[in-house]
């Protein structure tokens, strides 16, 4: 009998796992056809009911995973951060050198011009009339933007303890930000790349100072 339990036991233990891959494969499709529409239809157009559809899932398993339309987006948003982290520290597994700077800010930019951008702006539109949103997107940015930040430092080599490093490396950010703001309008990749020269120049200059 007791064997017989043990056996019921390890069939059991090996149906939840699929169960369990399942459950993740189908949160992913949530959190990328979230994405998918925010970038799309924006804030107004992008319901639990669209996303699911967009995503082949019934509403109601959408609702087991999010159980509001702002855990929904505000979940989407942060898997993105996550991503965009992870992929933008692939690129320089090793850290960067000093010639790789021009390949940072590039990089830094490519963050801010995309659709996972667009997706986060449509999200931080609706957080400033959204009571109920906005103070959750607001702390996901702010540690979004800590993160990016660090990411940056780390990169470019910029030694913090200086003066003016800090505020170097947050007006690159700023930048890149502004790109992808004008982004959402035109795509205007050859003076994007011009800025971006001229950004890893000063870069370049400013951080060569402080090692001086």
């Amino acid at each position: 009998m007791g064997g017989l339990s043990g056996s019921a036991h390890t069939a059991e233990r090996a149906e939840r796992v699929p169960k369990q891959d399942r459950s993740r494969a189908t949160r992913q499709r949530l959190l990328e056809a979230a994405l998918a529409c925010l970038a799309e239809r924006g804030w107004a157009g992008s319901t639990v009911t669209v996303v699911a559809e967009h995503a082949g899932v019934s509403r109601g398993a959408a609702q087991h995973h999010f159980p509001t339309r702002e855990d929904l987006f505000t979940a989407a948003v942060e898997y993105v951060a996550e991503e965009r982290s992870t992929a933008l520290r692939a690129l320089f597994p090793d850290g960067a050198a000093p010639g790789d700077r021009h390949a940072v800010v590039a990089a830094l930019v490519d963050l801010y011009t995309g659709p996972l951008f667009r997706a986060a702006l449509h999200l931080w539109v609706a957080a400033s009339h959204e009571e109920q949103l906005r103070g959750r997107v607001t702390e996901l940015e702010a540690r979004v933007g800590r993160e990016t930040h660090r990411i940056a430092v780390d990169l470019l080599g910029a030694d913090e303890s200086r003066p003016g490093a800090r505020e170097t490396v947050q007006g690159l950010l700023d930048m890149a930000r502004g790109l992808g703001l004008a982004n959402l309008l035109t795509d205007d990749a050859a003076r994007r790349d011009r800025v971006v020269e001229q950004w890893a120049r000063l870069l370049e200059q400013a951080l060569e100072g402080e090692a001086d």
